[in-house]
C-alpha cells in the first residue's frame, strides 16, 4: 500500500466531505428562509460534490483492494502493520473523514425532519380550512381517485 497515495486520498475525501456539509447547511439555511433562488443553485453545486465524491470513493476503493487480505480486514487492521508515524497520520486522516461523514448525516436527518414537519403542518392546515378534501386521494392529474384499500394483481396470466 502506498502509504502517501492513501493519506492524500483521505485527506481529500475528508475536505470534500466537510464542503458537501457546508454546502448542505446553505441548504438547510435557504429552506428553513424560504429562499428558493439560494436553493436550486446550491442543489446543483451539490450534486457536482457528490460525483467528485464518488469518483474518489471508488479510488480509495481500488486502492485498499490492492492491499493483501483487505477483504476479511477492517481498516484499523490494515494500517496496523504500518510504522508508528504512518499510522497515527493516516488513522488521524480516516477520522476525519468519519466525524465530517457522520456530520452530513446528521445534518441531512436534521433537514428531513424540519421538512416531515412542515409537510405535516400545512397538511394539517388544509385539513382544518377545508374539511372537504380531508383523507382524500387524488391522481397526479388533479382527479379524485377511489380509496378503496383493495388489492391489485399485475401481470396475471391464466
Amino acid at each position: 500500500m502506498e502509504f502517501e497515495k492513501c493519506r492524500d486520498l483521505l485527506v481529500k475525501e475528508g475536505r470534500l466531505v466537510g464542503k458537501i456539509g457546508g454546502l448542505q447547511d446553505a441548504i438547510y439555511a435557504a429552506v428553513t428562509e424560504k429562499d428558493w433562488s439560494d436553493f436550486e443553485p446550491r442543489l446543483g453545486e451539490l450534486d457536482g460534490l457528490g460525483r467528485e465524491l464518488e469518483e474518489l470513493e471508488h479510488e480509495r476503493e481500488g486502492l485498499f483492494a490492492e492491499v493483501p487480505g483487505a477483504g476479511q480486514k477492517d481498516f484499523y487492521s490494515l494500517v496496523a502493520a504500518l510504522p508508528e508515524a504512518q499510522r497515527r497520520e493516516i488513522s488521524e486522516a480516516y477520522r476525519v473523514l468519519k466525524v465530517e461523514t457522520i456530520k452530513v448525516r446528521a445534518t441531512g436527518e436534521t433537514l428531513m425532519g424540519y421538512i416531515a414537519t412542515q409537510r405535516a403542518t400545512m397538511a394539517g392546515f388544509f385539513d382544518a380550512a377545508f374539511p372537504d378534501r380531508a383523507a382524500k386521494t387524488y391522481s397526479p392529474y388533479g382527479r379524485q381517485v377511489c380509496d378503496d384499500m383493495s388489492s391489485m394483481v399485475l401481470n396475471r396470466h391464466y
